[in-house]
């Protein structure tokens, strides 16, 4: 399927609480699809309850039809901020959700005063790092607790 044919997905995006049951199934998706990929040891992702904590900032997008197509998660840390939890499903990949997303959050950092963003994505994830480098991220060295990994992509992005 050539996806430059598809148009765009129409969402609205908001924080949300990450435990209502179509988001948690989101998020195990995400899991799952990250453990198809990559070993236990490569996976970082955030647990429910660190989701919920106060310097995190979860967001969902939702289309037309109110059913949430795409997740992403901001989390403070001082004078910087990780992005977390991107996740789009299936059926809205290719229609420009993840960028929208991936907007929102930055815009989130620069409301909450944060001038570097920090990610860790894998290196097979090639739609996720194409978006990255499109938005201005460039690789770096591990950051905060993640350990060097030939599997871990590390970013960043400064205004």
């Amino acid at each position: 399927m050539n996806r430059d044919l598809i148009p765009p997905l129409a969402v609205s995006i908001r924080q949300e609480d990450p435990g209502r049951p179509d988001i948690v199934r989101m998020l195990r998706d995400g899991e799952a699809h990250s453990a198809a990929l990559y070993p236990a040891e490569s996976n970082h992702h955030l647990p429910l309850e660190d989701l919920r904590k106060p310097n995190v900032r979860f967001l969902v997008a939702r289309d037309a039809e109110g059913r949430a197509v795409a997740t992403g998660a901001l989390v403070l840390c001082g004078d910087w901020a990780e992005i977390k939890r991107m996740w789009v499903e299936d059926h809205a990949r290719g229609r420009g959700v993840s960028r929208r997303i991936l907007e929102t959050l930055i815009d989130e950092a620069r409301r909450a005063g944060i001038g570097v963003l920090r990610l860790e994505t894998g290196v097979v994830s090639h739609a996720a790092l194409a978006l990255y480098e499109r938005t201005g991220f460039v690789r770096r060295g591990p950051f905060a607790g993640y350990a060097e990994d030939p599997l871990s992509v590390f970013m960043e992005r400064i205004w």
